[in-house]
């Protein structure tokens, strides 16, 4: 009994000194998210600072691996991986079409190669209007297995609001979107930009606002008049982030494809929208290679002997054409010195 005094002494030392020792605050459960630097991953914490200092936000919508890559090292502050891959990747009309096990394809590729821009995914046509419980199911479907951070959806209906505040209810952060929602087009009258009379101005408006509500974090405005999305940024507590919508939003979002050039085919013409600028051209850099390997691989002089790099020494050489005489292959014992003559004298 004389000992439980020392002992009990002997901890109390020792928790004050484990926690004098600690550089966890006493007022925190955990030691709380740390100061971004631009080695680390964009959060909600990184965009709600920017958008506080008023600082444009940058967002990109690629697809794949190597989009993913690029953005990255750009330092584009969201990824987005957009149901728009219907159009430029697969070469459908619309974004309907695409399914969500495609879409996750495409979620997991960029997350590879994407590692510190926000990962947003979005939510393909018939994967949450049924219900809150296939809307959550889908969300969580896109952060588990595609390695996304956020998920994306288009508002307009209650049912998508609605959608929009369970995903956010069940933890999930959730970018709205509103104006031009490509997958309403059946409604629309296709691809038809919105806001251009009254009704419809304020209706971009107060969905925003109702997105908002719901728990969005932010909010895409496309294809609407400057001065709507103004107005819309005007009204919002959170980001919004413009594609055709102006220069008033808190950010721009451009497709990966479209703001490169790369689609110069007349044919691609209809998924080429006309308030992208081309950043660069490289789908006539693609062309112009393609049609050079083409006429070399077609006159022989690809691939020369700079890019015939392995080599086999002089005596395997001669064992090698002794064993095809053996075996009766003597033309081609005549081809292979022949192509062995050609590489050492060019």
């Amino acid at each position: 009994m004389v000992f439980f005094p020392s002992i009990s002494r002997t901890i109390s030392s020792s928790l004050r000194k484990v926690r004098f020792l600690s550089n966890i605050p006493e007022n925190t459960v955990y030691g709380g998210p740390k100061p971004q630097n631009p080695n680390q991953r964009v959060t909600l914490m990184t965009l709600r600072q920017k958008y506080k200092k008023g600082e444009a936000i940058t967002m990109v919508t690629g697809y794949d691996y190597p989009s993913g890559v690029h953005i990255d090292m750009a330092g584009i502050d969201i990824c987005l991986v957009g149901d728009s891959a219907s159009m430029v990747v697969h070469g459908h009309d619309t974004t309907l079409p695409i399914t969500l096990d495609e879409m996750l394809v495409h979620c997991r590729a960029v997350a590879r190669g994407a590692k510190r821009p926000l990962l947003v995914g979005d939510l393909p046509f018939g994967t949450y209007e049924s219900s809150t419980k296939q809307a959550v199911d889908t969300a969580v479907r896109v952060l588990k297995e595609g390695g996304m951070d956020a998920i994306k959806l288009e508002g307009g209906a209650p049912s998508r609001i609605t959608a929009a505040k369970a995903i956010v209810e069940a933890g999930i952060a959730v970018i709205g979107h509103v104006g031009l929602t490509p997958q309403a087009i059946s409604v629309l009258g296709g691809f038809r930009p919105q806001g251009r009379n009254i009704d419809s101005a304020v209706k971009v408006v107060e969905t925003a606002m109702a997105l908002q509500e719901a728990g969005c974090f932010s909010v895409v405005l496309e294809c609407v008049p400057a001065p709507v999305a103004a107005a819309a940024t005007s009204a919002l507590q959170i980001p919004t982030i413009g594609i055709g919508a102006g220069p008033f939003c808190s950010g721009q979002v451009l497709v990966y494809h479209d703001l490169l050039g790369m689609l110069q085919h007349p044919h691609h013409a209809k998924v080429t929208p006309k308030f992208c600028k081309q950043f660069g051209q490289v789908g006539d850099v693609i062309n112009k290679a393609l049609l050079e390997y083409k006429e070399e691989v077609t006159n022989g002089s690809f691939p020369s002997s700079s890019h015939s790099p392995y080599k086999i020494g002089a005596a395997d050489m001669d064992g090698f054409l002794n064993e095809l005489q053996k075996l009766g292959f003597s033309d081609a014992a005549s081809a292979a010195a022949a192509a062995a003559e050609k590489i050492q004298t060019s």
